[in-house]
């Protein structure tokens, strides 16, 4: 069982970074791979991650490769290659997925494939940026054992009727307070969404509104690509970013999905990954 669960971890470490090198046989073997396209994460690293997977089989003695990651700074290019075809599957979260199908019923979700797992969502912050992080650790914790996430995850994700775009979320503001810039990028509805108009709606912003609320500060909204986000982040272009954390295993250590100079705070929100297709013909 233990080596079940491995196995699982790992492969689903697999499909949220990337692979590296060059070879010739590789080029042949990745051409017969699944492609899956996913989001940029700001945990990929081709540098070092052949030499990691290397060590996984040896150490479990199996070969795991079975899809190739292809990378999209947005959602939107992401659907369109599933569209003409130059991706076969696309990896995202359980809401996601619903929200996708809703708008278009030819986005099929995968029922059979075993790489489904759980992440937790977070923020990322600079490392040195520990105080912002113990202030929403604790707001995280009050919103948690007292139900107000529970709330906004009925209200926004649950019960939310899917074909309708998220709500719009007033941000307070506090006059001479301090100001907190979050990345957005809008690549995850209804999660991370921004409308037609340039609005950021939806669960995340639900949160960031009741996070304000709590701490008593600013927090602006800045729109970015969901590539552009490492660099934003250590520019000091924007204070957080939205995070995903990968599940750990005995094989997959704690650190491995968190870039240098990057912490996390407590988690506020857990979802599935679900792999999705493209029917781009009508059944008869």
């Amino acid at each position: 069982m233990k080596k079940i669960f491995a196995l699982l971890m790992i492969c689903s470490l697999i499909l949220m970074t990337g692979c590296g090198g060059g070879e010739e046989k590789k080029a042949s073997d990745d051409a017969s791979k699944i492609k899956l396209g996913m989001i940029t994460r700001l945990n990929a690293s081709e540098e070092n991650f052949g030499e990691f997977m290397k060590k996984v089989e040896d150490t479990l003695d199996v070969k795991i490769s079975s899809h190739k990651p292809v990378f999209f700074d947005n959602l939107n290019a992401m659907q369109m290659a599933l569209q003409t075809k130059q991706i076969d599957e696309i990896s995202t979260y359980r809401s996601v997925a619903r929200y996708m199908i809703a708008k278009d019923p030819r986005y099929q979700v995968l029922k059979d494939h075993s790489l489904e797992f759980i992440d937790s969502f977070c923020f990322a912050l600079r490392d040195d940026e520990t105080e912002l992080k113990d202030s929403l650790d604790k707001v995280i914790n009050e919103m948690q054992n007292d139900g107000t996430l529970d709330r906004l995850t009925k209200e926004y994700i649950t019960d939310i009727a899917a074909k309708n775009d998220p709500p719009a979320v007033e941000i307070p503001h506090f006059d001479s307070a301090e100001t907190i810039k979050v990345a957005v990028t809008g690549d995850l509805p209804p999660l991370d969404f921004v409308s037609a108009n340039g609005m950021p709606a939806g669960f995340n912003t639900a949160v960031l509104a009741e996070i304000s609320n709590r701490m008593l500060k600013n927090i602006e909204l800045v729109e970015i690509e969901s590539g552009a986000r490492a660099a934003a982040l250590t520019s000091k272009q924007v204070d957080v970013v939205f995070w995903a954390i990968v599940p750990v295993s005995e094989v997959i250590p704690a650190d491995s999905d968190k870039p240098s100079g990057i912490i996390l705070s407590a988690p506020y929100f857990k979802d599935k990954i679900v792999h999705m297709v493209f029917k781009d013909e009508e059944k008869k």
